[in-house]
């Protein structure tokens, strides 16, 4: 094999690879301390959650029919932590319990942020709804409590988005 046939063979097996794990990579979180599940457990009853929310696009309803596994979760993210981008199975209700929650939204095309501060809450519809959060302080941790109903017994609360969503 020539020397440039070979140097293209290369070039083409390092583009496959990087097109295959840069996805795999996603969007990975940083300086997120701690994130105890503090409780889990499944509805006896069949329960429906519906809730609905505000957004800057209008009026927002997150449905979760059969709403399957209740988690709690506590965060702790680290002065210029990130959660990463990702999304939820179903609706999440968060809680700043202390701190400054920057709550970045990719929702119809456009790329929103919106700051909470401690004492605050807000609903995080999930169901692939992709958007990240960060703590902007440079001093304090920033701490939240989410949570999540829909969850599927046993399974994480979280679901990776391996890329950025385009308007952001």
């Amino acid at each position: 094999m020539n020397r440039s046939r070979l140097l293209v063979s290369a070039a083409a097996a390092g583009l496959l690879i990087l097109a295959v794990a840069a996805p795999a990579l996603g969007t990975p979180s940083a300086g997120v301390l701690s994130a105890p599940i503090l409780a889990r457990g499944d509805f006896t009853d069949r329960v429906d959650v519906k809730i609905k929310y505000g957004t800057s696009h209008g009026v927002g309803v997150a449905n979760a029919p059969d709403a399957g596994e209740v988690v709690v979760q506590e965060i702790t993210i680290a002065p210029n932590g990130t959660t990463g981008w990702h999304s939820h199975p179903g609706p999440v209700v968060v809680v700043v319990k202390s701190g400054a929650l920057t709550f970045v939204d990719a929702e119809m095309g456009a790329c929103t942020q919106t700051t909470y501060a401690a004492g605050t809450a807000f609903v995080d519809p999930g169901q692939g709804h992709a958007h990240m959060a960060y703590n902007t302080s440079s001093t304090a941790n920033l701490v939240l409590v989410a949570t999540y109903f829909d969850v599927p017994v046993g399974a994480s609360p979280r679901i990776d988005v391996p890329v950025v969503p385009p308007a952001c």
